[in-house]
């Protein structure tokens, strides 16, 4: 039965380099107390969540975690809990950080969804960040943040689309390759130098 073969070929998904691939949305409140410098984070829910796990499921928690301007974190990084087998979780657990009003401006938030996996911590499956700084990076997330500023005491809530998760891991990645770099760079003058020992030795044998 020459049919079935040609059915299978139909059923082959277009190839997905992931990069206009859609992660799902999170929803945030916001909402600052300029007097306290209490900043509230509530992670509410989450949609439509990529399913990250073969049997077609996720286990997500999500993980927020501070900056300041030169990229360094402040404070412990926090977490939600994990809701098991589940592509819209509902968390609804709120977060506090301590801001400064005049650092308000210069600080920037990193939310990230991941799945929960028991070998080797959780696998990101989409991030989103907040703050003065992402005017031009990502402007819902300055667009939540200036309105939250503008807003004092007001819970802000907002949908966000989760972005790729890659970025923030390409520059730790950046760092130790950059560090690697320098071990084989340092490996490499050995290398030569044992090389020119090698070439050395091949000449007295000429010789």
């Amino acid at each position: 039965d020459l049919a079935g073969p040609v059915q299978e070929w139909k059923d082959l998904a277009p190839v997905d380099d992931g990069s206009n691939q859609y992660l799902g949305d999170l929803c945030l409140s916001l909402r600052y107390v300029p007097s306290s410098g209490k900043l509230t984070v509530a992670v509410l829910e989450a949609r439509k969540l990529k399913k990250m796990d073969i049997t077609g499921a996720s286990d997500p928690y999500v993980k927020l975690k501070l900056f300041d301007s030169k990229g360094k974190r402040i404070g412990k990084k926090k977490k939600t809990s994990v809701k098991s087998c589940n592509l819209n979780p509902y968390w609804n657990e709120s977060f506090v950080f301590i801001i400064d009003e005049m650092d308000m401006k210069r600080v920037t938030l990193d939310i990230t969804v991941c799945d929960y996996d028991l070998i080797g911590g959780g696998d990101p499956i989409g991030k989103i960040k907040l703050g003065w700084s992402q005017n031009k990076e990502y402007k819902p997330g300055f667009k939540h943040w200036k309105e939250a500023l503008e807003n004092p005491r007001r819970p802000i809530i907002k949908w966000h689309v989760l972005q790729d998760p890659e970025p923030e891991e390409d520059e730790e990645k950046d760092k130790k390759d950059k560090d690697k770099k320098k071990d084989k760079d340092k490996d490499k003058d050995k290398k030569d130098k044992d090389k020119d020992k090698d070439k050395d030795k091949k000449d007295d044998k000429k010789d």
